[in-house]
C-alpha cells in the first residue's frame, strides 16, 4: 500500500535541481540593476534619440525618461515652495518665541508687583482699621464725658 499511495523520488535530485545563482552572477545582476538605475534618476544622464527617427519618441523606455525627467523638475518644484514655506515657519517660530517668551517675563514681574501691592495694601488696611476703632473709641469716650 505504500508504494501505491505515494511514488518515491529521492529528494537529493529535486534539491539539486534548483540550485541558488552563483555569487557571481548575483554580483552581475547588482551591477546591472545600479547602471540602470543611474541612467534613469540621474539628471545629467540622458539617451539621445535621432529627432528625425518618429519610432524613438514612440519607445517606452523613452516615455519613462521623459516621465522621470517630468517627476524630476515637479519634485524640484515642490523643494523650493518647501523650503519657502519652512523658512516661513521658522521665522514665525522664532519670532512667536521670543514674544511668548518676553511676554511670559513681563507678566511674572507684573505678578509679583501686584502680589506686593496685595500686601501693602494689606498693611494699610489693618493698619486703618485699627486706627477706626480709637477713633470710634475716643468718641465714646467724648460723648460719656
Amino acid at each position: 500500500l505504500k508504494s501505491l499511495s505515494s511514488p518515491s523520488f529521492p529528494r537529493s535530485s529535486l534539491r539539486d535541481q534548483r540550485s541558488p545563482p552563483s555569487a557571481a552572477m548575483a554580483a552581475v545582476l547588482r551591477k546591472a540593476a545600479v547602471l540602470g538605475l543611474a541612467l534613469f534618476a540621474s539628471p545629467s544622464a540622458s539617451l539621445t534619440f535621432d529627432s528625425s527617427d518618429a519610432l524613438a519618441k514612440n519607445r517606452p523606455v523613452s516615455k519613462v525618461i521623459t516621465l522621470l525627467k517630468d517627476m524630476l523638475k515637479q519634485l524640484e518644484k515642490e523643494a523650493e515652495e518647501d523650503e519657502e514655506i519652512y523658512d516661513k515657519m521658522a521665522c514665525w517660530c522664532e519670532t512667536n518665541d521670543r514674544e511668548k517668551t518676553k511676554s511670559i517675563a513681563d507678566a511674572e514681574a507684573k505678578i509679583e508687583m501686584l502680589t506686593l501691592k496685595v500686601e501693602e495694601l494689606t498693611a494699610v488696611s489693618a493698619r486703618l482699621n485699627t486706627e477706626i476703632k480709637n477713633h470710634e473709641k475716643e468718641v465714646a469716650e467724648n460723648q460719656a464725658a
